[in-house]
């Protein structure tokens, strides 16, 4: 933990109001990230900030701290945090409000496909802090809803990632209209030539930069394990930890949507209490199904890749990676949704045969050596049928098939016709072993042929 923790200072010592620190040691921590320690000082100077940190090390944090000293309870509107998708924005409105519990600043969440009015009633009622996806907040500034005349603070975080998404233009389009003067702290896992030609155009000259190459506080709480398996067991291997492992409150993700909802179909039959979450759902179901998640009413989430930042529920006792993501910042995120708030989290991951570099690439990432789980107490299902005849042929192709015909599986279509039907399709009720000639004996050439 002294890789993560900058444990020769405490928030106590940085200077920050009594009511934040009371919010910080409320939430469990003492002690400042490495980016914290390094990002808050320069913050509350006044300069701007470039800070640059592997995910989920504290960065929401390091800029939240600050503006929530330097707020006015009077001025509404006074800070804009910009944040890539919505369920990052919910997270950083959600944190800042839980780590300013003890001040009268408010945070307000502007994303799409949630009440607009709502949204514009929240501005009204408090408003200090202003977070959202850059094309919500240029909506309700162009509809007069929002301004930008109070902004002392702007904050751009994940900014590779919003360029990555195509929100080059509309950044450039906010930052180009607030025109008082104001402090920029612009956060990311990665800093790239555009991302300086950025801060050259929009910071003030000198800014501070700040590159830490500490761990993540996220990978460090959280007990990491992989579960060898082939991909037609993933469903019965998860049902069979539900059933025997004392999960508490467990969160499942899968890299598509029609995996989640077979998931969430197989499990709700097994009598299982589960709700899914994807990017197809209305805001407000989504909002449901988490409202449902904190009162405890769920045992399991299956989620896509689009929850993976937006889950901030504190008694998750478990992540399931059901899928390993393709991008593995996204394991990071996911199996951040267990280490809430200080808390040790548990993270199991199912990895196929044939994703041994995947899990490498992973173990790079975070700095962690994942260690097998051995479960001797499941049993694999039957190798599947198809799955049986596609290595066969694949050994035939090779020149290694059984010798022993009788070891050889039986088709599958020989299996599943009825009485009478295999004499009816082929003569003398023998069914073809190979496959036909390629051509069937045409003399016409194909137009693969040609090429």
């Amino acid at each position: 933990m002294d890789e993560i923790f900058d444990t020769s200072v405490t928030f106590a010592d940085m200077g920050l109001h009594d009511t934040i620190v009371k919010g910080v040691a409320s939430a469990g921590f003492e002690h400042p990230t490495d980016i914290q320690a390094q990002v808050i000082p320069a913050a509350l100077q006044g300069r701007d900030v470039i800070g640059q940190a592997k995910t989920g090390t504290g960065k929401t944090a390091a800029f939240g701290l600050p503006i929530l000293h330097k707020a006015d309870k009077q001025t509404r509107m006074a800070a804009l945090i910009l944040v890539p998708t919505r369920e990052l924005a919910a997270q950083v409105a959600t944190e800042l409000d839980n780590l300013g519990r003890f001040t009268p600043i408010r945070t307000t969440c502007i994303i799409g496909g949630e009440s607009m009015g709502d949204q514009i009633r929240s501005v009204k009622d408090g408003g200090h802090i202003l977070v959202g996806t850059p094309g919500r907040i240029m909506d309700l500034q162009a509809r007069n809803q929002i301004h930008f005349r109070n902004i002392r603070f702007v904050v751009l975080d994940e900014v590779d990632r919003m360029l990555d998404i195509g929100f080059r233009e509309d950044i450039r389009k906010i930052l180009g209209l607030i025109k008082g003067e104001h402090q920029t702290i612009i956060v990311s896992a990665t800093i790239d030539n555009e991302i300086e030609r950025m801060a050259r155009q929009f910071l003030r000259p000198d800014p501070k930069k700040i590159i830490t190459a500490s761990g993540a506080l996220t990978v460090s709480l959280v007990e990491q394990k992989y579960l060898s398996v082939e991909p037609w067991d993933k469903r019965t291997l998860l049902l069979h930890l539900i059933r025997h492992e004392k999960l508490d409150t467990t969160v499942v993700f899968c890299r598509t949507k029609i995996t989640v909802h077979r998931v969430t179909e197989y499990l709700r039959e097994k009598g299982v209490k589960v709700r899914e979450i994807h990017g197809d759902m209305p805001q407000k179901k989504r909002n449901a199904v988490m409202a449902s998640m904190r009162q405890g009413e769920l045992d399991v989430m299956i989620a896509s890749d689009l929850a993976a930042r937006g889950l901030d529920i504190a008694h998750i006792s478990h992540v399931i990676n059901y899928d390993l993501p393709d991008d593995i910042e996204l394991y990071v995120h996911r199996i951040g949704r267990t280490a809430r708030v200080g808390r040790q989290g548990v993270a199991w991951s199912f990895v196929t045969p044939d994703q041994g570099q995947l899990l490498t690439e992973i173990e790079k990432l975070t700095g962690v050596l994942i260690e097998q789980l051995d479960y001797p107490n499941f049993n694999p299902g039957p190798l599947p049928q198809g799955v049986r005849e596609q290595r066969e042929r694949d050994a035939i192709r090779r020149g290694d098939a059984p010798a022993d015909p009788s070891q050889r599986a039986e088709p599958v279509a020989a299996q599943q016709l009825p009485k009478g039907e295999l004499e009816r399709m082929f003569p003398g009720g023998v069914l073809p072993k190979n496959l036909p000639a390629r051509s069937l004996g045409s003399k016409l050439r194909s137009k693969r042929g040609r090429r």
